[in-house]
């Protein structure tokens, strides 16, 4: 039996009057260290609940496999939330959106031309029976039932915007059911007539999500539902970015008036987000609309906690805003946590990809046109095209049907352009040096599509290849996941010689006086060391880096772009160690500088105005 039952009049927790006040918190974008930090921080600023996503493509990378450690140690995550006395919404998808990579649907699914996607499709419903039978067993002890502290468990995910095969569904509730989840299920979508009754199913809560317009969106739910609890499972009080655009932000008075008119109406609330977090590794997502647009690396969302966790003006005005309605606290609110003293970081080791990248992965020979990342069987990162152009002169190469998501042209190792699927580019102007130079596309997997019907869109080249009319065949793909670009054999960076560097041919002057190197042509791998005596939260500056990747003690912190808006990256304390830690950069373009910058202070860009 359900812990939380719905009436007339709201909700019942084991009988008893409820009111769901809630922040989504997604314990696959925290360091599992500070999730305890973070959930405390969640108490306190009054929430009773917290609610998080559950991403697919992690937990089941392969089929037939479930990953429950580490960032994806979900039992860990629900037994946190109960010892500091919260309860849990969970929200296993199977799609989840979320800004995420795929939405959270796994590669390995969405890759199948046929699969009908969302649907009551066997291929996709089997697959996805399969991976409940997987996951649900060691989540059944932490749910209310069992004393855990999960109340209700979501139904998909605003299903509404997308189809309406209701027999899907029936299926995925059933199959929860089936599972062991005796708990409340319940339904979100956006308070449009036409996608709550796509999205809803009879004898399942029906929720609402919405950032603003309080007062017509409850009304809106409440005409689709006459009776029963009012809920906003998703109340925007953020939002997230894209690269090249400014930063968005919300005014936290603004967000706060409108939480108190929830409130204040008698609705539960799922405020998202109260942390956002960070889009580590390779897991941003990327919206495409008109056009293809990557998400960055920060999901900080403008949210009651900072990226690095720390309270911001909305969790004090919140804070507030809860205490008018239901209990809260007698504690202080936490301090910001201590930050790392501005360090830098001098990268003196160096290696450039082309030439070594049979070290991070070895060569797969296609004789015919090149092969996506996934005939590659690659999830993420990127791939290596190496190719011959037989005939020498001016002419054009064209990429049919594009490239996904960018592309770095290289002419026997010379730079000869950039492709990019935001631009719709197929085609580039080139010189052919001679008969047989050598032909490299690096093809860099921005993110995958986690939202509408081009979810599962096609990674690397995506089509045949010809120079002036001419195909050319006969590839070696290296698949570089990069899961340990330590593993490249780094040298020394020679020094530049007498007259050159701050006063020679460059003769630039960095910040605080740092002279700028000779220009640094990329793809390479750079590698630096610097001390650390006591670990606290940082964030990495790349002034004069172009774009890459980094990692700190292996660790994988994200991409980095000086398109912007972002232009630090979030070091959680945790990856770093007293003594020598190690900082691995793969510049993709160009630098000026051999230095990087860990600062106490996060830079995500201009404001939206």
């Amino acid at each position: 039996m359900s812990a939380l039952t719905t009436a007339s009049d709201g909700f019942r927790l084991h009988g008893e009057p409820f009111r769901i006040v809630s922040g989504a918190m997604h314990y696959f974008r925290v360091h599992p260290d500070q999730w305890a930090d973070r959930l405390r921080k969640a108490r306190l600023m009054g929430l009773n609940t917290v609610e998080t996503y559950v991403p697919w493509n992690l937990h089941q990378p392969e089929p037939g496999t479930l990953v429950l450690d580490g960032f994806l140690d979900l039992p860990r995550y629900l037994r946190l939330a109960q010892a500091e006395g919260l309860y849990v919404l969970l929200r296993p998808g199977p799609y989840i959106c979320a800004e995420w990579d795929g939405g959270g649907l796994p590669s390995w699914l969405t890759t199948d031309p046929d699969i009908r996607l969302r649907t009551s499709d066997p291929r996709f419903t089997d697959a996805l029976d399969r991976y409940l039978d997987l996951l649900l067993p060691p989540l059944l002890p932490h749910l209310a039932a069992s004393g855990g502290p999960v109340i209700a468990v979501q139904v998909e995910n605003e299903y509404g915007a997308y189809g309406d095969d209701t027999a899907y569904l029936e299926h995925l509730a059933r199959a929860l059911r089936t599972g062991g989840v005796g708990e409340l299920l319940f339904t979100c979508d956006q308070t449009d007539p036409e996608h709550l009754a796509a999205g809803s199913l009879p004898g399942v809560l029906t929720t609402g999500t919405f950032g603003s317009r309080v007062t017509e969106s409850l009304e809106r739910l409440r005409v689709h539902r006459p009776e029963g609890p009012l809920m906003c499972a998703e109340f925007w009080i953020g939002w997230f970015d894209h690269w090249g655009e400014p930063h968005h932000v919300r005014d936290a008075a603004d967000a706060a008036a409108d939480l108190d008119r929830l409130l204040s109406a008698g609705a539960s609330v799922n405020i998202y987000m109260f942390h956002g977090g960070t889009n580590f590794g390779f897991t941003n997502g990327a919206n495409h609309d008109h056009a293809y647009e990557p998400i960055v690396t920060s999901y900080d969302y403008d949210a009651a906690l900072t990226e690095s966790g720390d309270p911001g003006p909305k969790y004090h005005a919140f804070r507030e805003v809860i205490a008018r309605h239901a209990p809260v606290p007698d504690e202080p609110v936490p301090a910001p946590a201590p930050k790392l003293p501005p360090t830098p970081v001098e990268l003196d080791h160096r290696v450039p990809l082309l030439p070594h990248a049979s070290v991070l992965a070895g060569p797969v020979r296609v004789d015919a046109d090149p092969v996506t990342m996934e005939e590659l069987g690659l999830r993420a990162g990127y791939a290596l095209y190496r190719t011959t152009v037989p005939v020498p002169g001016d002419g054009v190469l064209h990429f049919a049907g594009g490239v996904g998501d960018r592309a770095q042209v290289f002419v026997d190792g010379a730079p000869v352009g950039v492709l990019e699927r935001e631009r719709h580019e197929e085609a580039l102007p080139v010189r052919v040096p001679r008969a047989g130079a050598t032909l490299d596309v690096l093809v860099e997997n921005m993110g995958g599509v986690n939202y509408g019907p081009r979810i599962g869109s096609p990674k690397g080249l995506l089509g045949p290849v010809t120079f002036d009319g001419t195909a050319l065949r006969g590839w070696h793909c290296h698949p570089l996941a990069l899961d340990d670009p330590g593993a490249v054999p780094f040298a020394p960076v020679a020094s530049a010689p007498p007259g050159e560097g701050a006063q020679g041919a460059q003769g630039v002057q960095g910040e605080e006086g740092e002279a700028e190197a000779p220009a640094d042509a990329g793809p390479a791998f750079h590698r630096g060391t610097f001390e650390v005596r006591t670990p606290a939260d940082t964030f990495l500056s790349l002034p004069g880096w172009t774009k890459g990747q980094a990692w700190i003690n292996g660790f994988h912190l994200g991409r980095y772009w000086n398109r912007g808006p972002q232009r630090t990256l979030y070091v959680p304390a945790p990856v770093l160690r007293p003594g020598t830690n190690e900082l691995v950069l793969l510049e993709l373009q160009a630098t000026t500088r051999r230095r990087a910058h860990l600062t106490d202070t996060p830079d995500l860009g201009p404001v939206k105005p």
